[in-house]
């Protein structure tokens, strides 16, 4: 839908929904396995190459230089297929817009402009967490002429994958995190197996310590939280775009299954019940494209008073996902929780996607205080 608002987008619509249709129908299943099977790496391999892995990195820096309509087309395209690599493209994202917040475009440059496959360009980052939400980040301290870390982070995505990563950090008495890079190849890292999560299986996450692992500051000290604060709203549209796709590729399922399925001597379509749940998907599908579209139009804009209305519009989409796909699986019956089919991968991929930047309830109590101004 947004790209038939914006005509420039209507290219990148369609190399995803290529790369879609090539690389992952009919192979979700199989790249679902993992940590149990093996990881698709020449799928990755190959989205680097088409440019997904850098969409809103200025080309300068060895991006695209696209926008935030960029990526969420491109996130609702491939999610509509799996959401894997949506989640995978989404965390670099994530990376790559705290790095520009922070001006650390030396860094950036260092990273992205040197890079010459999808492992270089990786960066690991604990993207189902606010940074100002979590009381658990690793400690930091100076360390000669730079920094080291000490302590824990927890889901940590990418993290088994990347050579580098972003953390949040703060000091042992202070409130305001800062952000590090450290590589990840550090012997003071030690890192968990992959965490078999609820969904998004081929976009891992491990659990890691650092003791006494050396770190660049991103930015300034104790900025960290402010320039997370700063992506965020662009972020949270993203991760909205993710979930409606995840919601047009259910009833893409549902509706195929509805056309083929015979009971009574008709197609289930035809029932009034299972006409009404396709009817419900549809409308709900039709308003998330929509608060997507509008929402990346206020961003482009830079309309004053919009990130909180992003952030709102961005967990209704994340609530009306979750029934969505509930009826996807209610339209195929049985047949909706087998692995055979891809309703119930969509089931537990839409609550992982609901889940990316942070809880929902400490969001929505965030999202309430600035409204109240509490």
């Amino acid at each position: 839908m947004l790209s038939s608002f914006k005509g420039d987008l209507k290219p990148f619509e369609e190399l995803a929904r290529s790369f879609a249709a090539k690389e992952l129908a009919g192979k979700t299943e199989g790249h679902d396995r993992y940590p149990f099977g093996e990881f698709f790496h020449d799928v990755l391999d190959k989205a680097c190459e088409a440019g997904f892995l850098g969409i809103m990195l200025p080309g300068d820096l060895g991006g695209t230089g696209g926008s935030i309509g960029t990526l969420c087309v491109v996130l609702g395209a491939l999610c509509r297929a799996d959401s894997s690599p949506g989640g995978i493209v989404f965390t670099n994202a994530l990376v790559q817009e705290i790095l520009l917040a922070a001006d650390a475009r030396d860094i950036a440059g260092e990273i992205f402009g040197k890079a010459s496959s999808a492992g270089d360009f990786l960066v690991a980052f604990p993207s189902y967490a606010n940074p100002a939400h979590q009381d658990n980040l690793p400690e930091y301290r100076r360390s000669g002429r730079g920094y080291s870390l000490t302590g824990p982070v927890d889901l940590l995505v990418l993290g088994g994958l990347a050579r580098r990563a972003i953390i949040p950090a703060r000091t042992g008495s202070g409130h305001q995190c800062s952000f590090f890079l450290v590589d990840l190849d550090h012997k003071g890292v030690l890192k968990s197996e992959p965490v078999f999560t609820l969904g998004m299986h081929a976009c891992p996450a491990v659990d890691i310590r650092f003791d006494g692992v050396r770190a660049r500051i991103v930015g300034e000290e104790g900025k960290g939280d402010e320039y997370f604060d700063r992506v965020s709203p662009a972020l949270h549209v993203a991760a909205a775009a993710m979930n409606a796709g995840i919601m047009r590729g259910s009833l893409d399922e549902a509706l195929a299954y509805a056309r083929e399925r015979f009971q009574g001597g008709r197609e289930i379509i035809r029932w009034s019940e299972v006409s009404m749940l396709l009817a419900g998907m549809a409308v709900k599908a039709d308003v998330a494209e929509m608060c997507v579209t509008l929402a990346c139009q206020a961003l482009e804009q830079g309309k004053a008073g919009w990130s909180s209305r992003c952030t709102a519009s961005a967990l209704h989409i994340h609530e009306i996902a979750c029934e969505v796909v509930t009826d996807g699986i209610q339209v195929l019956g049985g047949n909706g929780y087998m692995k055979d089919y891809g309703q119930e991968k969509r089931f537990r991929d839409a609550r992982q996607v609901q889940a990316l930047l942070g809880s929902v309830p400490a969001r929505k109590l965030d999202l309430i205080g600035k409204v109240a101004g509490i």
